[in-house]
């Protein structure tokens, strides 16, 4: 029997410790390699932790809430009669015992986990053998079992030359859409240069094999996030630890209000031409499946203004003592989870088109919720949309997201009186709060700007002389 502990280890954050959201193993249970076997949260987002071995979970040492020091053990393994390793090659069986035993330190050294979700360091010289084979399906679940067991190493097969696997790349959701359509990810074709697999990947697969969705079990998990416990009889108080995401984002909007002198400022304009066209696209049988509305087209106005006045695309370097002007548009869209307000963005959102706008909207917010936002797509953003609309609300002034010039708050869309070629007419109509950091914007940059994005939400033709 050979007994292995993992740890904790640092989830390329730099940060010091993790909370343990939910363990997806039990004692008893055995494990592949890469299998997730827990999720924990750090002060930026979920992350889904990987088996580092295959083998039969021993112990688990924390417990769904504890708050898990980076570098203590979080679970142990059984890995079998043998330890990680498989035989030695054989120019090695040669060595005797006390240099192997003497070899063994600078081995295990070399045999850590490497983490976080994409796969961990093989462990040993060797490489794991392919089992006996067996009759039937059988053997084609043993192989397949193999193959998902070692996706990182190089799989030996007797009369086969050797050929690395690698785990198919991709997000959570996409895996869980995979899951419920019963498709194996590493059949699946990345269509992207990025080689990583996208929802629309796996739906084309199931539509030339036939694959259609179940519902997931109702012992699955829906949401991660943990809510307050309601209050006892009695108790007039409750108490939340505040940690997590939670406090990044309180941290964050501390530091961004009073770091960044803001501005912000107002305006309420007739979007009943861009109430019409996204109709109109809901129509389009070609169209439909993208969901347009009224945030992508806001943000499509965004690109197309930042271009215009590049002072809102910009940052303060306060350290270099430069302002850095972005020529590109990492665009951020603020969520609101169950864990607290976050702003992943969307790289170059600048070269999309209005329908890639809504799909990589949509799929941001689809992450946010099921609380899989990566802290890779949080960074780097250079301009943010909120929608406080969609809660009923009119207007607000939003807070700059930490490192940005500006951040626009789209209002609710009202049908209402308002005046229209001369009459009074009713009207759809949304008003627009545009916050910006005075260091980097004057008040005349932000108005126009501001009045660049209504003149595109009032007409969106005029996107057309825009460039």
């Amino acid at each position: 029997m050979a007994m292995q502990d993992f740890t904790l280890p640092d989830l390329g954050e730099g940060l010091p410790e993790a909370e343990l959201v939910q363990w997806l193993v039990a004692v008893g249970d055995t494990v592949t390699l890469n299998q997730t076997i827990a999720e924990v949260e750090t002060a930026k987002a979920v992350v889904e932790l990987p088996s580092p071995y295959a083998g039969t979970i021993t112990a688990l040492h924390a417990e769904a809430g504890d708050v898990v020091a980076v570098g203590s053990v979080l679970i142990s393994f059984d890995l079998g009669g043998t330890d990680a390793a498989s035989p030695a090659p054989a120019a090695q069986t040669q060595a005797s015992a006390p240099e192997l035993a003497a070899s063994a330190p600078a081995e295990a050294a070399k045999s850590e986990p490497n983490l976080v979700g994409y796969g961990a360091t093989p462990q040993g010289a060797g490489r794991p053998q392919r089992r006996a084979r067996v009759a039937g399906s059988a053997a084609a679940a043993s192989d397949t079992a193999v193959l998902e067991a070692a996706p990182h190493d190089a799989i030996q097969f007797a009369d086969v030359v050797e050929r690395p696997v690698e785990r198919p790349r991709s997000t959570p959701p996409v895996r869980q859409l995979a899951k419920q359509l019963g498709i194996d990810l590493a059949l699946v074709e990345a269509s992207g240069a990025s080689s990583v697999i996208t929802r629309a990947d796996v739906e084309a697969y199931a539509t030339r094999v036939g694959a259609t969705a179940t519902a997931p079990a109702a012992a699955e998990p829906v949401e991660t996030f943990e809510m307050p416990m309601p209050a006892a009889a009695g108790e007039r108080t409750t108490r939340t630890p505040i940690r997590g995401v939670r406090r990044m984002t309180a941290d964050a909007m501390v530091r961004s209000a009073f770091t960044a002198p803001h501005v912000t400022t107002f305006l309420t304009v007739d979007v009943t031409a861009t109430s019409e066209l996204i109709a109109s696209l809901k129509g389009d049988r070609d169209l439909q499946e993208h969901r347009i509305g009224i945030m992508a087209v806001a943000a499509k106005a965004v690109c197309l203004a930042l271009g215009r006045h590049p002072g809102l695309n910009s940052k303060w370097d306060d350290e270099a003592g430069e302002i850095v002007e972005h020529h590109y548009v990492n665009l951020g869209i603020a969520a609101a989870t169950g864990r607290g307000l976050v702003v992943p963005n969307i790289r170059d959102a600048q070269e999309l088109t209005l329908a890639e706008l809504a799909d990589a909207i949509r799929g941001l917010a689809e992450t946010a919720r099921a609380g899989k936002t990566s802290p890779a797509d949080m960074m780097g953003g250079t301009f943010s949309i909120t929608n406080v609309g969609v809660f009923g609300v009119d207007a607000g002034t939003p807070i700059i997201n930490p490192g940005e010039a500006g951040i626009l708050a789209l209002g609710a869309v009202r049908r209402q009186p308002w005046e229209h070629r001369g009459e009074i007419a009713l009207r759809d109509v949304m008003t627009l709060a545009l916050s910006f950091d005075h260091r980097l914007v004057d008040g005349e940059q932000g108005s126009r700007f501001l009045v660049d994005v209504a003149g595109i939400l009032r007409e969106p033709g005029r996107a057309m002389l825009l460039r």
